[in-house]
């Protein structure tokens, strides 16, 4: 993967189009800004109980969008990042179908992960309180089958979403089947969704064990003999963060944007610098995904501290509420039908109160931040909270995952805080020091400065968060001084 800009793009939300649409236009548009794309669900169907991330078949390209030739084409012109949901299928599957109908007797039954496989000898009340869950409903829920049996189904995250077991042989063929099919249409790393919960044990949370973490390391092998990246998804405290990034290829600093907002919000820069002293060099860096803003990574877990108090974390979800004027408010938590736990569903634009100095000042740390930064479609346009969207599908995470046509797009993009981040993106793409040394330089609690340095070449950014002002300073090829203006 080359340490770039990369884009986190749904296919039919940016464009409204097919593959080749969109590969035509982000060549037209964005290749000097673009140079690889997290691809997310392309699979059949885009459009199912949680907009692809509940696949029917996870090897076959909604054909609405186009084909794995397509797919292959991006490939060609992008670094290609694509979605294995490690954890569960949808109950629309054809192998869910066939146990639908003929229950334990169907060829597919191993596939799936009942309760009754985890829990041979019954569970007691408090087995279940120790499950950890991303939303606040039962792990299971009960099908009753064609031919009359009666199973409870792990549900991770929805009664639609049902469980894989993918230590079974048939979960591990069917893992297999899916990085095959990745391998040949020149994906160069695989997002491992959702796979803190694929590993469940009686008496645990069933969530990142230290069997979850094994798997990890194998999947990651796996991934890797047919010379592919391999990159985790999990949203857990920081500690654990940093012993999955010893077992996989990248994994997300998903501590950084809240760690962001709070810099901003409190003027006060000591909580980001602890973090950068210790975070994964091996990250994927992002400030928002078509998920919402996670706080759990930067939170408390059971005895352990985190790298915000909890009312440090609950003042920084207060201000989000505040800044997008309690829009936030209405897709999140027991206002949305997808309740998570631990993220506040809002575009960062929104989180910041609209403020294109302060949001091009937070792009500006991301990029300086050690990690490959993406940046999510919606934000790359600086897009505001879709409220139309979620009044329409009354899901929360849709406020920040509109949908733009081709002509939409062109004109956010002459926005002048659009034109400034392409200009940011095209400095920390092409200066060279971005593939050197990453410094923290000391100062005071309201002052954050940090600098790159490869060779003689280098790029420094000094932020004064009391006055929320930025300077941008790097080296030229003759080594002198320039500075980014935006």
């Amino acid at each position: 993967m080359k340490n770039n800009i990369q884009l986190i793009s749904y296919i039919d939300r940016f464009g409204k189009g097919t593959i080749p649409d969109f590969h035509s236009f982000l060549k037209k548009q964005f290749q000097p800004y673009i140079k690889g794309i997290h691809l997310l669900p392309f699979f059949s169907p885009i459009d199912g109980a949680d907009a692809g991330y509940d696949p029917i078949n996870h090897t076959e390209v909604d054909p609405r969008l186009g084909s794995w030739a397509d797919v292959n084409n991006l490939s060609k012109d992008f670094d290609l990042t694509v979605d294995l949901i490690v954890n569960h299928i949808s109950d629309k599957s054809k192998e869910f179908k066939s146990v639908q109908e003929f229950g334990s007797k169907s060829p597919y039954f191993d596939l799936f992960l009942t309760k009754n496989k985890v829990f041979p000898n019954g569970t007691t009340d408090q087995e279940i309180q120790k499950i950890f869950r991303p939303r606040p409903t039962s792990p299971f829920t009960l099908r009753k089958l064609d031919n009359g049996e009666n199973h409870e189904f792990w549900t991770t995250f929805s009664e639609n979403q049902i469980d894989i077991d993918i230590q079974s042989s048939l979960g591990k063929n069917y893992i297999n089947s899916i990085v095959q099919t990745f391998s040949k249409s020149g994906v160069k790393m695989i997002r491992l969704d959702a796979i803190g919960f694929c590993i469940k044990k009686p008496g645990t949370s069933c969530f990142m064990l230290e069997e979850t973490l094994n798997y990890i390391s194998e999947l990651t092998g796996t991934i890797n003999s047919y010379g592919i990246k391999a990159l985790a998804e999990i949203h857990t405290h920081y500690e654990t963060q940093i012993e999955i990034a010893k077992r996989v290829d990248f994994i997300y600093d998903f501590a950084l944007p809240p760690l962001i907002l709070y810099t901003l919000y409190s003027k006060n820069a000591i909580r980001l610098k602890q973090w950068l002293a210790i975070s994964p060099r091996n990250c994927i860096t992002v400030l928002d995904t078509h998920d919402g803003i996670g706080v759990a990574d930067v939170a408390s877990l059971d005895d352990k501290p985190g790298m915000l108090s909890d009312s440090e974390i609950d003042e920084l979800v207060e201000k989000i509420h505040i800044n997008s004027n309690n829009t936030s408010k209405k897709a999140t938590g027991n206002a949305a039908s997808n309740l998570d736990i631990y993220q506040v569903n809002c575009s960062f634009y929104d989180a910041l109160g609209k403020n294109d100095n302060l949001y091009l000042i937070a792009r500006a740390i991301q990029f300086f931040c050690p990690g490959i930064p993406q940046v999510y479609y919606g934000g790359l346009l600086a897009a505001e909270n879709d409220m139309d969207l979620l009044e329409n599908t009354k899901v929360g995470r849709d406020i920040n995952r509109p949908y733009f046509d081709f002509d939409q797009i062109e004109q956010m993009t002459s926005k002048k805080v659009v034109q400034s981040l392409l200009s940011l993106i095209q400095l920390r793409n092409s200066h060279p020091s971005f593939n050197g040394k990453f410094y923290m330089m000391k100062g005071e609690e309201g002052h954050l400065n940090m600098r790159w340095r490869k060779d003689k070449q280098w790029s420094e950014i000094d932020i004064d968060l009391i006055t929320m002002k930025m300077e941008i300073s790097y080296s030229d090829q003759l080594l002198n001084t320039n500075y980014f203006k935006p």
